[in-house]
């Protein structure tokens, strides 16, 4: 019993070190919002092998949910936006994941991708996407 209550300090720390672990991953769910900042979809980030992927978890208004993705292209073509991987084959390379594409469903383009966490706020990932030198960054915030 004494050996216990010596090792109770060190498993509190462990369950409050846990969370903030968490906190710094990319993996999880984000909030992705539109341009009045409501959110539109939850989009969760996942691993699958050594690569980051991400898909369409959840679409906030009812009606959108059976919506297609009429404007996307090959495999995507008419596929249920809720549930469809927009997000693929990112890998880590240092504080940010590479070398990956995501599509925009809304209107089919495809763009190369990067993502990061913000460095003062880890509850915000960084989803930049690229076409040439153009590119358009959003913020997507940790849902809970």
């Amino acid at each position: 019993m004494e050996n216990n209550m010596r090792q109770l300090p060190l498993l509190l720390l462990i369950l409050f070190l846990i969370p903030s672990i968490q906190a710094q991953s990319v993996l999880g769910k984000w909030e992705n919002r539109n341009e009045e900042g409501k959110v539109n979809s939850i989009v969760e980030v996942y691993e699958k092998g050594d690569k980051i992927y991400g898909k369409v978890d959840h679409i906030v208004k009812k009606e959108d949910r059976d919506r297609l993705c009429t404007k996307c292209e090959g495999v995507l073509k008419d596929e249920p936006v809720q549930g469809l991987e927009i997000m693929k084959g990112l890998k880590k390379d240092g504080d940010e994941y590479v070398g990956g594409t995501i599509v925009d469903p809304k209107t089919g383009k495809k763009y190369r991708c990067k993502i990061w966490l913000d460095e003062d706020d880890p509850d915000i990932l960084i989803v930049r996407g690229y076409i040439s030198f153009f590119y358009k960054t959003k913020e997507w915030r940790r849902a809970e």
